[in-house]
């Protein structure tokens, strides 16, 4: 059977999370396209080879370590060969995520030419959409007042804002669309638009708007939660539109919004 379907049966069995299912299949979908051979004629050096390999392109402790885990995952657990590699990678030091500014926002905004692609950069800043959902949007998603990502992160459904900025120019474009069914940012054979084109366009966008910063799609994201915050809505309201499953994880947009505009008062002040 094919060892990405053997990882997924044996994952959902011992209670894998479907995040790490994923994950742990696509390491070893890498992991085999390097080597064109069968899983019982993988050696140890093979895979300090690999590791080694990884290490020389720039990959995090992070990263090696969860590629360690699949394999040995694949031949302990799925294949059941022994594989003793006791071998640890340092894990790399959380750093705050990248947000930009509300001027930055529309710095970028406005070097995008491409309507499409603005209503997609629109609505990923506006309403804090991952990549992967406002690309699978369909016409059939949206309501008067509110949109749903369907089957997001953690195969949930959500609801979220849309912009009042947005509504005219968002009711043209699904107006537009050939069935509810269609999805609203089409790219080529009928599908959704690819990732790699909206990674690009923020990148070039950011570039010419003269943003020297490291901005990807998700920098939107971050950056819809930090202004939330700073203008005072509470954490569990953003937990909710973001779809986190635990607080802890919107808590770090706390960190990130600016103390200046956080209008929370200090205790000392309220002393006689």
């Amino acid at each position: 059977m094919y060892l990405p379907e053997l990882i997924r049966k044996e994952g959902l069995r011992r209670g894998l999370s479907p995040r790490t299912i994923i994950t742990y299949r696509q390491c070893i979908k890498q992991f085999f396209r390097y080597y064109s051979k069968d899983p019982k004629e993988i050696r140890k050096n093979d895979i300090k080879g690999y590791l080694n390999l990884l290490i020389e392109r720039g990959a995090s402790g992070n990263t090696l370590n969860v590629n360690l885990n699949a394999l040995k995952f694949l031949y302990n657990e799925v294949l059941n060969k022994r594989l003793l590699l006791r071998v640890r990678f340092s894990k790399t030091p959380k750093t705050m995520p990248i947000a930009l500014t509300k001027e930055e926002i529309s710095r970028l905004l406005e070097s995008i030419e491409n309507p499409k692609h603005k209503l997609i950069v629109s609505l990923m800043y506006s309403a804090g959409l991952r990549l992967g959902e406002v690309i699978k949007l369909r016409s059939r998603d949206f309501m008067s007042n509110h949109g749903w990502v369907r089957n997001g992160k953690g195969n949930k459904d959500r609801p979220f804002i849309i912009a009042e900025k947005l509504k005219e120019s968002l009711s043209r474009y699904i107006n537009n669309c050939q069935t509810e069914n269609s999805y609203l940012f089409l790219g080529k054979r009928g599908r959704y638009i690819s990732p790699e084109t909206v990674r690009q366009c923020v990148k070039k966008a950011a570039k010419k708007a003269g943003i020297n910063k490291n901005v990807h799609p998700h920098t939107l994201r971050h950056s819809f939660s930090t202004h939330l915050i700073e203008e005072g809505c509470d954490i569990t309201s953003v937990q909710s539109l973001l779809g986190h499953s635990s607080a802890e994880t919107t808590m770090v947009y706390v960190h990130m919004a600016s103390p200046r505009i956080i209008s929370v008062k200090s205790p000392f002040d309220s002393l006689r």
